[in-house]
C-alpha cells in the first residue's frame, strides 16, 4: 500500500503549476470571446464587476468615440492591479455610490488600440 502512495501516478503527465499541458487552448482565436459572454462571466463572479465594466465601456465609448474590444476590457481588468478607473467603477457599483461612478467615468483615458 505504501508503494502506491509514493509512486508517480502516471508517466508523462504534466502539472498545471509547471506550465500548460500540450493541447491546452493557447491558439489564436481564444481571445475572440464575445463581449456579452465576458460580461456574463463577470456577472457570475460578482454583479458589481459586470456593472462596473459596463460603466467603463460606456464611458470609453462616450469619451473616446469608440467601443472597446473584449481583449481591451480583459487587459484593463487584469493588467497589473487593473485599470484604476475600472477598479474604482466596480467598487463604486458595489457600494451603490452614484457620485463616485459619475466622477470616475469622467477620468477615462482613451486607450490605444490593441494589436490582434
Amino acid at each position: 500500500m505504501l508503494g502506491l502512495l509514493t509512486q508517480p501516478a502516471a508517466r508523462g503527465q504534466s502539472s498545471p503549476a509547471r506550465g500548460p499541458i500540450h493541447g491546452t487552448p493557447t491558439t489564436p482565436g481564444i481571445n475572440d470571446m464575445p463581449l456579452a459572454d465576458y460580461l456574463g462571466l463577470l456577472r457570475q463572479i460578482a454583479p458589481a464587476a459586470e456593472a462596473g465594466a459596463k460603466d467603463y465601456l460606456a464611458a470609453v465609448e462616450q469619451h473616446c468615440g469608440r467601443a472597446l474590444t473584449t481583449i481591451e476590457l480583459r487587459q484593463a481588468m487584469s493588467a497589473g492591479d487593473g485599470d484604476p478607473v475600472l477598479m474604482g467603477l466596480i467598487r463604486a457599483s458595489h457600494l451603490g455610490d452614484t457620485t463616485a461612478r459619475e466622477r470616475l467615468a469622467g477620468q477615462i483615458r482613451c486607450p490605444a488600440r490593441v494589436a490582434r
